[in-house]
């Protein structure tokens, strides 16, 4: 398995695989306003070039809201690499999305 590594101030980010993330977001609430600008300052920060990043809005594509078992917006999914994780809110808090989506800080 391969593993890229990024040097931070704080210390070194350990990336196993390329993030597979797809946020799902209500049309322009400000909520889901918020989760995009944060998850899009997150991904610039800490995994350039380590992630593909597609935003779906639920309003628009209820299907695919239905199919992947949506219940809250807005919620991000981590497809690859497994294990396949959800995380629901704003995504403000850096730290928590970091570990939720299995990314270490050494």
């Amino acid at each position: 398995m391969k593993e890229k590594e990024k040097e931070k101030a704080k210390g070194k980010l350990i990336i196993e695989g390329k993030l597979i993330l797809k946020l799902y977001v209500s049309g322009m609430s400000q909520k889901s306003m918020k989760a995009i600008e944060n998850i899009k300052l997150l991904c610039d920060e800490h995994l350039k070039g380590s992630f593909e990043l597609e935003i779906i809005d639920i309003y628009k594509n209820p299907k695919l809201a239905s199919e992947k078992h949506i219940v809250f917006s807005p919620s991000l999914l981590k497809i690859l690499p497994l294990p396949k994780k959800t995380l629901v809110g704003t995504l403000s808090d850096t730290k928590k999305v970091l570990k939720g989506l299995g990314i270490t800080i050494e």
